[in-house]
């Protein structure tokens, strides 16, 4: 095992880590997660983990995607659990965006831009999220995000090609899930006060 087979190990095994007791918290209903932003997640991850690929990154990709298989299951949950299923007409403009990404990687050929738009598409994705974590924080887990944001460092470390295509996604997922962790922290902290 190459040593950037052993930390893709250890960025899947957080993975599973931080997804079991998110999942099961979202089994007793005591989380309800954002069904369409996890479906714009486990679309737009899912992607990302065929555009590394392809742009070489190797053993470092594959937590991308096996995060994005579990990201499906969670949307789906998160719809048969009754989390939060609002969807906005904002919600279908990421969802849309980040399908044409797919004709724009074909027309093109290069896995850049279809990481470029899925970035971006991911991370307009988490605006309903955030909306609810500032509403609503006791319904997000912020230590799963603190796991998800310390597996995708890990993951960048263990890629074996350093490009925008292979970094750009799991930087800005971990800068954004920071971004969550401290909106969740300071609500809670705020609703504690009154």
């Amino acid at each position: 095992m190459t040593f950037n087979e052993a930390l893709s190990a250890v960025a899947i095994a957080l993975t599973f880590y931080a997804f079991f007791p998110y999942i099961r918290s979202i089994l007793k209903g005591d989380l309800k997660p954002h069904v369409f932003s996890w479906v714009v997640w486990g679309t737009t991850t899912f992607i990302v983990f065929f555009a590394q690929l392809d742009g070489g990154g190797g053993a470092g990709a594959w937590p991308t995607g096996i995060s994005g298989l579990i990201t499906f299951y969670v949307a789906f949950l998160a719809y048969v659990k009754r989390g939060d299923i609002k969807i906005i007409a904002s919600d279908w403009v990421f969802f849309v965006a980040a399908m044409s990404s797919l004709p724009f990687w074909y027309m093109t050929s290069d896995p850049l831009w279809a990481v470029v738009i899925l970035t971006s598409v991911d991370i307009l994705g988490l605006g309903p999220t955030l909306r609810k974590a500032y509403n609503k924080p006791y319904q997000e887990s912020a230590s799963f995000f603190v796991f998800i944001a310390i597996r995708n460092a890990i993951s960048i470390i263990a890629l074996e090609f350093y490009s925008i295509t292979t970094v750009l996604f799991p930087a800005a997922v971990t800068f954004f899930c920071i971004l969550l962790i401290i909106v969740i922290i300071y609500r809670r902290k705020e609703l504690l006060r009154r």
